[in-house]
């Protein structure tokens, strides 16, 4: 994967074809947890769908490169798997945003980036990438039994021969064999046509009560694989491709903050930044913020119009299709570690936090910890040894 080494200080924006490619880079991940978090909250589909795609949109127009916006992975979990209610949700982002903004305008973030190794950061993509990898493998790909395998199989073919084309993007020819295959088996065009209509978010109110609830179940186990993921290792991956255009950490943490200050009052999920969305729209031919922007134009009109048959619309895109650019999407976080492998001990410790982060219950901050300790007894040891 090649970097981007000239780029303006400001670059223009572009929506040509391979940001519109790109703008699929990250389906994968984001689609099934809007989808689960909204059907398992019960919430309002036109709020959910407008408020993601206009962070999208905002965070296209503030960054002017492909930063994702995406769902809160530790929150969606939970909330899915315990079926945790709306109101609550909505406190636990306030709270998370409330967290995130003290953390950043008191400069507990930039102390925690400065003490954080390299090797920890890549370890935590390590962790995500294999992560989004099996969930592509063992539930994306597996979904529609030998119909699905065989389209997973076709897409991955189309993926391999494509990716890299800037003539022919993969992601275009993938969603398009996906949106087929869909006809044919799980969509009714006149089922959506006849669902049509213009709706607006609803505004919502948290109350205490839910936010401090929130807080407690959804906040808390959240926050740790945000300043891992979200903060720490998006900043490593925006430099690894754009070296020419650095971020500051106080800025991903201020432009998380503020998603989720403004999200819970208009029906919004919480959302946050990725460094695997960043590495899938990049993947798939983005280069500016043209793809997020068409994604959240995408999201946006999905939910003003067709917030009625969510349920319908959403099967457009096939889990086997969304499972092989899931994949795409971890091996390109995946193989950013690659700039550590000459250093032993450095490898060491990228290998241990991806280990703890997919295999240990709140595996991201116990490898960011045990794989800081590591690092700096090595580097101790190194200085020892050397001074011998």
């Amino acid at each position: 994967m090649s970097n981007e080494t000239s780029e303006p200080l400001r670059p223009t924006i572009r929506f040509d074809r391979n940001e519109l490619a790109g703008a699929f880079g990250d389906l994968g991940t984001d689609l099934p947890l809007v989808i689960g978090v909204a059907l398992a909250a019960d919430l309002d589909a036109t709020s959910v769908l407008v408020m993601f795609g206009m962070m999208q949109i905002l965070t296209g127009l503030r960054y002017r490169m492909p930063m994702p916006v995406q769902p809160l992975k530790a929150m969606a979990a939970i909330v899915i798997a315990q079926k945790i209610g709306g109101p609550v949700l909505y406190g636990a982002g306030l709270a998370i945003g409330v967290s995130m903004f003290i953390l950043s305008i008191t400069g507990l973030l930039d102390w925690l980036a400065r003490i954080t190794p390299k090797a920890v950061i890549r370890g935590i993509q390590l962790g995500l990438g294999l992560q989004l990898g099996m969930l592509a493998l063992k539930d994306y790909v597996q979904s529609d039994g030998v119909p699905g395998y065989l389209l997973a199989g076709g897409a991955f073919v189309l993926a391999v021969v494509f990716l890299g084309n800037r003539r022919y993007p993969a992601a275009l020819l993938l969603v398009t064999l996906g949106f087929f295959y869909a006809l044919a088996f799980n969509v009714q065009l006149s089922t959506i046509v006849q669902g049509v209509g213009f709706n607006l978010p609803l505004v919502h109110v948290p109350r205490w009560p839910d936010v401090l609830t929130g807080f407690v179940l959804l906040a808390l186990p959240q926050i740790p694989l945000s300043l891992g993921n979200s903060i720490l290792a998006t900043r490593q991956v925006a430099e690894d491709l754009f070296p020419a255009r650095p971020l500051k950490i106080r800025q991903i943490g201020l432009t998380y903050s503020l998603m989720n200050l403004i999200n819970p009052f208009f029906g919004g999920i919480p959302t946050c930044h990725g460094s695997g969305g960043m590495a899938g729209h990049y993947a798939f031919g983005a280069r500016t913020a043209g793809s997020v922007i068409i994604e959240g134009s995408l999201y946006m009109i999905a939910g003003l119009f067709f917030g009625g048959v969510f349920d319908t619309t959403v099967h457009i895109f096939p889990l086997p299709i969304l499972g092989v650019i899931l994949l795409f999407e971890a091996l390109a976080l995946v193989l950013l570690v690659r700039d550590q492998a000459p250093s032993r001990h450095d490898f060491v410790v990228v290998v241990l936090v991806g280990l703890m982060a997919v295999g240990l219950p709140y595996g991201y901050l116990i490898g960011m910890i045990v794989g800081a300790v590591l690092a700096y007894m090595m580097k101790r040891q190194a200085v020892g040894l050397g001074g011998e």
